[in-house]
């Protein structure tokens, strides 16, 4: 069965500064190309359905970037609702649960991420989280997210780093009202019933925030 996914595009990108003033976020260049085409390129397996991306931030530009592909677009430009208010507003066209969700800024080197997180997944699971150790982190300032314990399960820690990438069910979030919410929100709700989930990659990554990210992508790429 293929599983649908979301990426998240409709961040305002502020901590890129001058590269985003005209500019959205996941069209910022990184080895040639826009930062959401190193993204899509790792959709690009027989394991993924729909594919959805949402915009807000100069969305024409994401918009006519994504032309002619076969890319849904969830329109945000009415209201920036965060990454689980995104996720909610983005439902409809993803039709199924669980999905995959994917943060745009972002490069990789190993394997492809999204095989880890579905191959890992189980039906026992509410959310499955893609995290890293810090040894294989680049361009990323962050303490720390989670422990991940030897049954898989992770917990709030300055330990291992989310990468950006998860698998979650959908009817975790039909409970929440609010219209812009966190899914850092939602998994606290989740690891209290104990449904949180982690997988390690084992490749490295790079979170390319900011624009001194950039050349450390660049060389991590190159290697």
């Amino acid at each position: 069965m293929k599983t649908p996914i979301l990426l998240f595009a409709a961040g305002l990108g502020t901590r890129m500064g001058a590269l985003t003033q005209n500019t959205p976020k996941p069209l910022v260049q990184v080895a040639g190309k826009p930062l959401i085409d190193h993204a899509l390129a790792l959709t690009d397996i027989p394991q993924i359905g729909r594919k959805v991306v949402n915009v807000h931030y100069r969305a024409d530009q994401i918009r006519a970037h994504l032309a002619g592909h076969d890319i849904a677009i969830s329109d945000e430009t009415d209201l920036l609702r965060e990454t689980g208010g995104g996720l909610r507003h983005a439902l409809p066209l993803l039709a199924g649960s669980p999905v995959i969700t994917m943060n745009t800024d972002a490069v990789w080197r190993g394997p492809n991420p999204i095989e880890i997180a579905l191959n890992a997944w189980r039906d026992d699971m509410e959310a499955l989280l893609l995290v890293v150790e810090k040894p294989n982190v680049r361009g990323h300032h962050g303490k720390g997210d989670f422990h991940l314990d030897a049954d898989g399960q992770l917990h709030r820690a300055p330990d291992m780093i989310y990468t950006g990438v998860q698998i979650i069910r959908t009817e975790t979030i039909d409970h929440i009202k609010e219209s812009a919410f966190s899914l850092n929100f939602v998994w606290n709700g989740i690891a209290a019933r104990g449904g949180l989930y982690g997988v390690k990659y084992e490749g490295h990554w790079c979170d390319v925030g900011q624009p001194s990210s950039i050349p450390i992508a660049e060389a991590m790429l190159h290697v």
